[in-house]
């Protein structure tokens, strides 16, 4: 697959780490065509990647003083909006998929993106999703949280969505969903109500 701005290359008299950003800031354009399995709650259809990350960004702003350790919150957006980036090449996997190879897949698409940058600003958007997946810090444990509390209030609103699909009970929602725990107790404990009355209304099946 060729980079989008070999379609129409950049004029050669821009310079050449403007021109490396400006690559990088059209390749990413791709994000909006990744569709993801959640539904919207504004429109019938699915979100695509792109939705997603400005969702969550939003989300952190709105909802950092639900975190139960002190988060920086503009490093937080950040992990949000580059999270997903990989999925441009390596497509998006849905949370109750049984894949296999997502590390791996994300591990090559990742090199091969961020490698369209400047050397120093490839290094530093590499650490900030590889500190996204590691959920070591603060920030990333609440980014986390983000992108799991997210895809729960859509299907909330779509009476179930994804919770319906084969082999999804309550109980997976719940132990997929548990993460959000591990950055605030207090969306946990909001999103835990959520899940045990869309399975009261029949939105999820019950059972492990």
């Amino acid at each position: 697959m060729e980079i989008l701005a070999d379609q129409t290359p950049l004029p050669d008299a821009i310079d050449e780490r403007l021109r490396s950003q400006l690559t990088f800031v059209i390749e990413v354009d791709r994000l909006k065509t990744v569709l993801r399995q959640s539904p919207l709650a504004a429109a019938p259809r699915r979100e695509n990647d792109a939705e997603h990350s400005w969702h969550l960004a939003m989300m952190v702003v709105l909802l950092a003083e639900h975190s139960d350790e002190p988060i920086d919150v503009g490093h937080t957006i950040r992990l949000v909006l580059v999270h997903d980036l990989v999925e441009i090449y390596a497509g998006d996997t849905p949370l109750y998929s049984a894949s296999t190879d997502q590390q791996e897949r994300e591990e090559a698409a990742a090199d091969r993106l961020f490698g369209l940058l400047p050397p120093d600003q490839a290094v530093a958007m590499r650490a900030l999703w590889d500190e996204f997946e590691a959920r070591v810090t603060p920030e990333a444990r609440f980014a986390k949280a983000m992108d799991r509390l997210q895809p729960l209030l859509l299907n909330w609103m779509a009476r179930g969505g994804t919770w319906k699909s084969p082999g999804v009970t309550a109980d997976v929602v719940r132990a997929r969903k548990a993460v959000i725990g591990e950055a605030s107790s207090a969306l946990w404990e909001a999103g835990q109500v959520l899940i045990d009355e869309g399975e009261r209304r029949g939105w999820s099946r019950s059972g492990s």
